[in-house]
Protein backbone atom coordinates (compact mmCIF):
# COMPACT_ATOMS: atom_id res chain seq x y z
CA UNK A 1 0.00 0.00 0.00
CA UNK A 2 2.86 2.38 0.81
CA UNK A 3 4.37 1.79 -2.66
CA UNK A 4 1.15 2.91 -4.31
CA UNK A 5 0.98 6.06 -2.19
CA UNK A 6 4.57 6.95 -3.05
CA UNK A 7 3.91 6.54 -6.76
CA UNK A 8 0.74 8.64 -6.48
CA UNK A 9 2.59 11.41 -4.65
CA UNK A 10 5.38 11.42 -7.27
CA UNK A 11 2.88 11.53 -10.14
CA UNK A 12 1.00 14.40 -8.49
CA UNK A 13 4.22 16.35 -8.00
CA UNK A 14 5.21 15.84 -11.65
CA UNK A 15 1.81 17.06 -12.81
CA UNK A 16 2.23 20.23 -10.76
CA UNK A 17 5.78 20.88 -11.96
CA UNK A 18 5.32 20.04 -15.66
CA UNK A 19 5.00 23.14 -17.84
CA UNK A 20 1.90 23.55 -19.98
CA UNK A 21 3.95 23.10 -23.17
CA UNK A 22 4.90 19.58 -22.06
CA UNK A 23 1.28 18.60 -22.58
CA UNK A 24 1.26 19.22 -26.34
CA UNK A 25 3.25 19.93 -29.43
CA UNK A 26 5.19 23.12 -30.00
CA UNK A 27 4.80 24.52 -33.47
CA UNK A 28 6.88 27.26 -34.96
CA UNK A 29 6.98 29.02 -38.28
CA UNK A 30 9.99 28.59 -40.54
CA UNK A 31 10.84 29.94 -43.95
CA UNK A 32 10.97 27.53 -46.86
CA UNK A 33 14.29 26.93 -48.60
CA UNK A 34 12.93 28.69 -51.69
CA UNK A 35 12.12 31.88 -49.75
CA UNK A 36 15.47 31.80 -47.93
CA UNK A 37 17.37 31.47 -51.21
CA UNK A 38 15.37 34.26 -52.80
CA UNK A 39 15.92 36.63 -49.88
CA UNK A 40 19.65 35.88 -49.82
CA UNK A 41 19.93 36.39 -53.57
CA UNK A 42 18.13 39.74 -53.44
CA UNK A 43 20.25 40.94 -50.50
CA UNK A 44 23.52 40.09 -52.27
CA UNK A 45 22.30 41.43 -55.63
CA UNK A 46 21.13 44.70 -54.08
CA UNK A 47 24.56 45.29 -52.60
CA UNK A 48 26.29 44.20 -55.83
CA UNK A 49 24.21 46.72 -57.80
CA UNK A 50 25.68 49.38 -55.53
CA UNK A 51 29.23 48.07 -55.95
CA UNK A 52 29.45 46.22 -52.61
CA UNK A 53 30.86 42.70 -52.44
CA UNK A 54 29.00 41.02 -49.59
CA UNK A 55 27.83 37.74 -48.14
CA UNK A 56 24.41 37.09 -46.61
CA UNK A 57 23.26 34.54 -44.04
CA UNK A 58 19.75 33.56 -42.94
CA UNK A 59 19.29 31.95 -39.53
CA UNK A 60 16.28 30.39 -37.87
CA UNK A 61 15.40 31.19 -34.25
CA UNK A 62 17.67 28.39 -33.03
CA UNK A 63 20.63 30.19 -34.60
CA UNK A 64 21.00 27.49 -37.26
CA UNK A 65 22.03 28.54 -40.76
CA UNK A 66 19.16 28.12 -43.18
CA UNK A 67 21.29 29.45 -46.00
CA UNK A 68 24.40 31.46 -46.85
CA UNK A 69 25.39 33.16 -50.07
CA UNK A 70 28.81 34.62 -50.75
CA UNK A 71 28.64 37.25 -53.46
CA UNK A 72 31.13 37.42 -56.31
CA UNK A 73 34.42 38.80 -55.05
CA UNK A 74 33.28 39.02 -51.42
CA UNK A 75 36.06 38.56 -48.89
CA UNK A 76 36.12 35.43 -46.76
CA UNK A 77 35.52 37.51 -43.61
CA UNK A 78 32.11 38.54 -44.96
CA UNK A 79 30.82 35.01 -44.32
CA UNK A 80 31.61 35.30 -40.61
CA UNK A 81 30.38 38.88 -40.42
CA UNK A 82 26.98 38.07 -41.94
CA UNK A 83 26.57 35.08 -39.60
CA UNK A 84 27.53 37.01 -36.45
CA UNK A 85 25.15 39.86 -37.30
CA UNK A 86 22.28 37.44 -37.99
CA UNK A 87 23.06 35.51 -34.79
CA UNK A 88 22.96 38.74 -32.78
CA UNK A 89 19.64 39.70 -34.36
CA UNK A 90 18.16 36.27 -33.51
CA UNK A 91 19.51 36.48 -29.96
CA UNK A 92 17.84 39.82 -29.24
CA UNK A 93 14.92 39.48 -31.71
CA UNK A 94 15.79 42.91 -33.10
CA UNK A 95 17.50 44.56 -36.06
CA UNK A 96 21.18 45.04 -35.24
CA UNK A 97 21.12 48.68 -36.33
CA UNK A 98 18.72 49.27 -33.40
CA UNK A 99 20.98 47.31 -31.04
CA UNK A 100 24.02 49.31 -32.20
CA UNK A 101 22.20 52.58 -31.46
CA UNK A 102 21.08 51.25 -28.07
CA UNK A 103 24.67 50.34 -27.19
CA UNK A 104 25.94 53.79 -28.19
CA UNK A 105 23.16 55.49 -26.19
CA UNK A 106 23.85 53.40 -23.08
CA UNK A 107 20.53 51.55 -23.36
CA UNK A 108 22.36 48.23 -23.74
CA UNK A 109 24.97 46.84 -21.40
CA UNK A 110 28.49 46.28 -22.70
CA UNK A 111 28.33 42.96 -20.84
CA UNK A 112 25.66 41.81 -23.31
CA UNK A 113 28.18 42.21 -26.12
CA UNK A 114 30.52 39.68 -24.49
CA UNK A 115 28.25 36.71 -25.19
CA UNK A 116 29.64 34.14 -27.66
CA UNK A 117 28.88 34.94 -31.32
CA UNK A 118 27.28 38.30 -30.45
CA UNK A 119 28.48 41.19 -32.60
CA UNK A 120 26.51 44.37 -32.12
CA UNK A 121 27.03 45.83 -35.58
CA UNK A 122 24.44 47.09 -38.03
CA UNK A 123 23.68 44.76 -40.92
CA UNK A 124 21.07 42.21 -39.83
CA UNK A 125 17.30 42.43 -40.01
CA UNK A 126 14.97 40.43 -37.79
CA UNK A 127 12.53 38.44 -39.90
CA UNK A 128 9.09 38.71 -38.30
CA UNK A 129 5.64 37.35 -39.03
CA UNK A 130 2.79 39.14 -37.26
CA UNK A 131 5.35 40.74 -34.94
CA UNK A 132 6.94 37.42 -33.95
CA UNK A 133 10.58 36.84 -34.86
CA UNK A 134 11.16 33.68 -36.91
CA UNK A 135 14.76 34.32 -37.98
CA UNK A 136 17.21 36.93 -39.18
CA UNK A 137 19.02 37.89 -42.37
CA UNK A 138 22.52 39.26 -41.90
CA UNK A 139 24.74 40.94 -44.49
CA UNK A 140 28.44 41.68 -44.19
CA UNK A 141 30.94 43.40 -46.45
CA UNK A 142 29.47 46.73 -47.52
CA UNK A 143 31.36 49.86 -46.45
CA UNK A 144 29.16 50.59 -43.45
CA UNK A 145 26.49 48.84 -41.44
CA UNK A 146 23.72 51.05 -42.81
CA UNK A 147 24.47 49.75 -46.30
CA UNK A 148 24.51 46.13 -45.08
CA UNK A 149 21.18 46.77 -43.33
CA UNK A 150 19.61 48.21 -46.49
CA UNK A 151 20.62 45.13 -48.48
CA UNK A 152 19.31 42.77 -45.79
CA UNK A 153 16.05 44.71 -45.67
CA UNK A 154 15.72 44.46 -49.46
CA UNK A 155 15.98 40.68 -49.18
CA UNK A 156 13.33 40.48 -46.46
CA UNK A 157 11.06 42.94 -48.27
CA UNK A 158 11.17 40.75 -51.39
CA UNK A 159 9.62 37.77 -49.57
CA UNK A 160 7.54 39.41 -46.81
CA UNK A 161 4.20 39.11 -48.61
CA UNK A 162 4.70 35.34 -48.92
CA UNK A 163 5.65 34.72 -45.28
CA UNK A 164 2.32 33.34 -44.10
Amino acid sequence: MKKNLGWLAAASLCALVAPASAQGLITEQRLSAALVNEALGVAVATCAANGYKVSATMLDMDGVRMGTLRGDGAGIHTMDSSFLKAYTSVTYREDTIVLEKNLKNGQMSVLQTKLPNVAVAAGAVSVKVNGVAIGALGVGGAPGGEKDTACAQAGVDKIKDRMK
